[in-house]
């Protein structure tokens, strides 16, 4: 087989791209936290930040193709060792709270399949409270994750590819069951169509603009993961024409998916007659609005109220079924991969028993180093007294805002890459004036909707999240401060 035929072509890329980047769970978050008011700002995230972040990232990757260690390879070239680290720390970091936030969440998914509903607020034991025993819950599930995944039980990953098969059906299922609910009761939405519903959130918590303008970073965070399309670009067919009009069309795609898919929410769920509750929480909304769904298609049907419930029982329990999966085979796999990735890129900054792999190849010491600082972090936040609702949104606003973060180091990175004068062998920025603009633009869209982010639950007077929100990015930034200080230290005092 040539070289040819294994070049990666246009539907090709576009899948690849769509697969990647869109998600199901986006999409009911959304719809609790602004409704109809979110579809603006996924439109918004995918012109002003997916697309153009997208085409940098690239040409970040097509330029150091050859280098291992992925992001922190861009930034070294580019900015220098320190900011690199300390940039690509904040990155490793984004994966470490992803870790904090699903620990926590997996028994959600497990209790739906087991009970059809989210019980894990009414597992209060002794003097523990539900949140509390959630979070003890968490420490024991990364410690038996980290000690079977440094033995290299990547077996247990497989089982990702069929959640990734049941959350796809998910969506299936939600589109048929939408549509056949709108057909059957003639057109009606739960949630009335008006145009201030598409400005205004039915959310008390973002009704101000503070609030409002925060919520651009969870649309981000829907478009996040872009940093591995950058890898690939070296195995497209034609990338010069392929790679761009590949994104121009994926990010269409996945904007008009996300928008028409928040709408279609609003066909079986009225927010206030659903969603504001105090039991529903960033955790469940998922599992919660797809039950509704299954319930409301039985109602629409003309179904006795028993059989719409079963329904909806087992809408929860396949949905269950399907996360739950999809978070134990992700799990295996980002618990060690992206701090193998980091450590491997550089190697000199550590001490020597963090970057020894064991004889599976795995670096068993840094993983059992990370999992006690996972494990420090969620005894902190559910031991920290907040109820579920607050401790399911630090762990979003957490996960979100340091996602969002190393995107900072990226995009402002892009100007000196470009005037660095690297060899490329794919460039979409070609006028050096409009580089700079669009730069400029997207930096201050991630800085803005990070600032907003962490200094909404202040205002509200919710300090508990607002410190958590905060200190993310801050202590880790110091940690590889403090890191990197001491290995150059170190390196200076050997040579």
């Amino acid at each position: 087989m040539n070289d040819k035929n294994k070049k990666i072509g246009l539907f090709s890329l576009i899948m690849m791209i769509f697969s990647s980047i869109f998600g199901f769970a986006n999409m009911p978050v959304a719809f609790l936290q602004m409704g109809y008011a979110s579809i603006i700002w996924y439109i918004f995230a995918a012109i002003f930040f997916f697309l153009p972040v997208s085409m940098m990232l690239a040409e970040y990757g097509s330029t150091f193709k050859d280098e291992h260690g992925g992001i922190y390879a861009w930034l070294s070239n580019t900015i220098g060792e320190k900011l690199a680290f300390i940039g690509t720390f904040i990155w490793l970091s984004s994966w470490i709270v992803w870790l904090i936030n699903i620990s926590s969440k997996v028994f959600i998914p497990f209790s739906a399949l087991l009970f059809g509903k989210d019980m894990t607020q009414t597992w209060a034991f002794g003097p523990f409270s539900a949140t509390q025993v959630v979070g003890i819950l968490a420490i024991l599930w990364i410690i038996f994750v980290t000690f079977f995944a440094s033995r290299g039980a990547d077996v247990i990953s497989k089982v990702s590819s069929i959640g990734g098969a049941f959350v796809t059906g998910m969506i299936f299922v939600f589109l048929i069951a939408t549509f056949i609910s709108l057909f059957a009761t003639h057109g009606h939405f739960e949630q009335p169509i008006t145009a201030s519903a598409f400005v205004k959130s039915p959310n008390p918590a973002f009704t101000n603009p503070v609030a409002t303008l925060s919520f651009v970073v969870y649309a981000i965070f829907a478009y996040a993961g872009m940093e591995s399309l950058g890898g690939m670009i070296d195995n497209i067919e034609e990338p010069e024409k392929t790679f761009p009009k590949g994104l121009l069309i994926s990010s269409i795609l996945i904007a008009v998916a996300y928008s028409f898919m928040i709408l279609l929410w609003g066909v079986s769920v009225n927010w206030k007659d659903v969603l504001s509750s105090d039991s529903v929480n960033l955790g469940n909304i998922t599992y919660i609005m797809m039950q509704h769904l299954g319930i409301y298609l039985g109602h629409s049907l003309g179904l006795s109220a028993s059989v719409s419930n079963l329904i909806g029982n087992i809408f929860i329990r396949f949905v269950g079924l399907g996360m739950f999966l999809a978070y134990v085979g992700s799990f295996f796999i980002l618990i060690y991969s992206p701090i193998k990735s980091f450590i491997l890129g550089s190697k000199h900054l550590w001490p020597e028993k963090m970057t020894k792999l064991n004889k599976h190849g795995i670096p068993e010491f840094a993983m059992w180093m990370q999992a006690l600082l996972v494990c420090i972090l969620i005894f902190l936040i559910s031991f920290g007294g907040g109820q579920a609702k607050s401790f399911y949104t630090i762990l979003t606003d957490m996960s979100n805002v340091s996602t969002s973060f190393p995107y900072l180091f990226l995009v402002g990175a892009f100007p000196i890459f470009k005037k660095k004068g690297f060899k490329q062998p794919f460039i979409a920025y070609k006028n050096h004036t409009w580089t700079k603009i669009i730069t400029y633009v997207c930096f201050l869209i991630i800085l803005f909707g990070i600032i907003f982010t962490c200094v909404d639950p202040f205002i509200q007077g919710d300090w508990l999240t607002g410190f958590w929100t905060v200190i993310g990015p801050i202590f880790f930034g110091s940690l590889a401060l403090g890191i990197y200080t001491r290995a150059t230290k170190k390196n200076k005092n050997k040579n």
